[in-house]
């Protein structure tokens, strides 16, 4: 026998309206977990912070969408996988969409009237401005720092670079070799599973630029808030830059960040490759050794420590090589710490 949940999910109110969730029927909808969304917006505050950090220009009476409503329209769209602002044509008049934007109905309104339309969205794109730009990613900083109760002893700031597929003639848009189609080369910013930067590039770059601009606008006011913290950089190595390295010797920053293989390196940890072959040959089981060394490269400005990873198994050689500040025991900070880094491309792939 079926056992049929009959208990309804209750939402806050809009206004004065309840939102049930509930097996009766009604308007049905394929995007049931925009409620969702909506109570995590509720307890951050997201779109009204986004709604502060951008000028309104438009004459008060003569507006029949307020900024917020566009705004909670465009997000909780994208979030649902409606990424193209045609796909609003239909969407303004979904009635749960409609009524999770929390829109304010004014004189002459009735409920069920469209939410913006794809020009009136496209409008408001096309009107940010650059200082806007720098508010809005102030935004998901001020979210991040509000959201510890306590100050935090270490912050782990993971930067990567990843693709944005484009399917038009967007404007910046490149054919990049590795991913291998036109797309953006955004710079995303994590520290846990919390997200600090997401900054949109175009894809004919270096994947480290601006990085350094942006951590020391991250750490100078992450120490603001929190003098004493422990910040550690971490990346791969397409940030492995020396003038980076300076800056956070200069500045107390921990670092440990990926490292190309070459001739130089492959030679320095020889003898730990040599070793794990042979046990590998005489036991037949996948070895990983690890030793560190001093090395820089000749456009570096000192030399500084790197951590071997010697790893042979049914594949062959496969050695890794990691730039780091910190002291510690190689393997430790190798496992432990450095791969922890997965963690921020999933959170990119979410």
């Amino acid at each position: 026998m079926t056992d049929c949940t009959t208990q309804p999910l209750l939402f806050t109110t809009v206004d004065r309206r309840p939102i049930v969730a509930d097996s009766k029927g009604g308007d049905l909808t394929s995007d049931g977990g925009l409620p969702l969304l909506r109570e995590v917006d509720r307890k951050l505050g997201l779109f009204d912070a986004l709604d502060r950090a951008i000028h309104d220009p438009r004459f008060g009476p003569l507006v029949e969408h307020d900024q917020r409503t566009i705004l909670a329209q465009r997000v909780l769209a994208i979030a649902a996988g409606y990424e193209d602002l045609n796909d609003h044509q239909t969407l303004r008049h979904d009635t749960l969409l409609q009524t999770l934007t929390d829109r304010r109905l004014k004189c002459g309104q009735r409920e069920g009237d469209p939410l913006s339309s794809p020009p009136t969205l496209c409008r408001l794109e096309n009107r940010i401005t650059r200082g806007e730009l720098v508010r809005l990613s102030k935004v998901f900083v001020e979210l991040f720092i509000a959201s510890y109760d306590s100050p935090p002893e270490e912050l782990v700031l993971d930067f990567d670079a990843t693709d944005d597929a484009v399917h038009g003639n967007q404007e910046g848009r490149f054919f990049h070799g590795y991913y291998d189609h036109y797309c953006f080369l955004p710079l995303y910013v994590t520290c846990g599973q919390q997200l600090l930067v997401a900054y949109l590039r175009p894809a004919n770059i270096d994947g480290a630029k601006h990085s350094r601009a942006i951590l020391k606008r991250l750490v100078t006011r992450l120490r603001q808030e929190w003098p004493n913290v422990k910040i550690i950089f971490r990346a791969d190595s397409g940030f492995c830059r020396w003038k980076l390295l300076r800056w956070c010797d200069r500045h107390e920053v921990q670092y440990i960040i990926g490292l190309a293989k070459n001739q130089v390196v492959k030679r320095l940890a020889r003898r730990s490759t040599i070793t794990a072959r042979w046990a590998y040959r005489r036991t037949g089981l996948k070895q990983r050794l690890f030793e560190d060394f001093t090395y820089a490269a000749g456009t570096w400005d000192r030399p500084r420590r790197v951590i071997a990873k010697a790893e042979h198994g049914d594949r062959g050689e496969n050695p890794r090589f990691l730039v780091t500040s910190l002291a510690g025991d190689a393997q430790g900070l190798y496992d432990k710490l450095y791969c922890q880094r997965g963690d921020a491309e999933n959170r990119i792939k979410e």
